[in-house]
């Protein structure tokens, strides 16, 4: 039954953005770190929502395994966003989906966030170098080129993975206080 609540919430969607296209921009909610102590960062939603992150001993963190890093949260959207665009368009397409699991793999050097140069003395990038995402899918009375299909629309059409593969152009604003 929630695969029909979501076809419906989305043809409802989709036909007011063809009507109105407009009606489909909007300020994405944001969010807002603050540093607690040592590499504790809690991030907050508008609606009071909080995730805690903190870093491996190698940086100068706990090591403890309570806390994510901030890259996995990073993997952990990625792999959130593709599952549910897939959910999305399987429900609009009435498809019956009977297993989903999407991870998210990246490989990063390290070196990049402590802005040091590679053997040719230029920079070592920060960000991950490689992302792989695996999708473990199956479906009632769907073939498997259909189902292909839909994962690969749906990656298409997911926001943080095209964000990461499109590189999008992220400006910053500075604020410095006194202390």
């Amino acid at each position: 039954m929630a695969s029909m609540e979501i076809a419906n919430a989305v043809e409802r969607l989709h036909q007011v953005f063809e009507r109105r296209p407009g009606a489909g921009m909007h300020d994405d909610s944001s969010a807002t770190a603050r540093w607690m102590d040592g590499l504790h960062v809690v991030i907050a939603h508008a609606n009071g929502h909080e995730v805690a992150t903190d870093m491996p001993t190698e940086f100068g963190g706990p090591n403890d395994g309570t806390l994510p890093s901030p890259g996995w949260l990073f993997r952990a959207g990625m792999a959130s966003c593709l599952a549910t665009c897939i959910v999305i368009n399987a429900a609009r397409q009435g498809i019956e989906l009977t297993t989903l699991q999407v991870s998210a793999h990246s490989r990063s050097d390290t070196r990049g966030v402590l802005g040091m140069p590679d053997a040719n003395g230029q920079p070592v990038q920060a960000q991950p170098f490689e992302c792989r995402l695996a999708v473990r899918i199956a479906a009632r009375d769907a073939s498997a080129a259909t189902v292909r299909e839909l994962v690969e629309a749906s990656r298409r059409s997911s926001p943080i993975p095209q964000a990461a593969q499109n590189a999008l152009v992220v400006n910053l604003d500075i604020d410095v206080s006194e202390s």
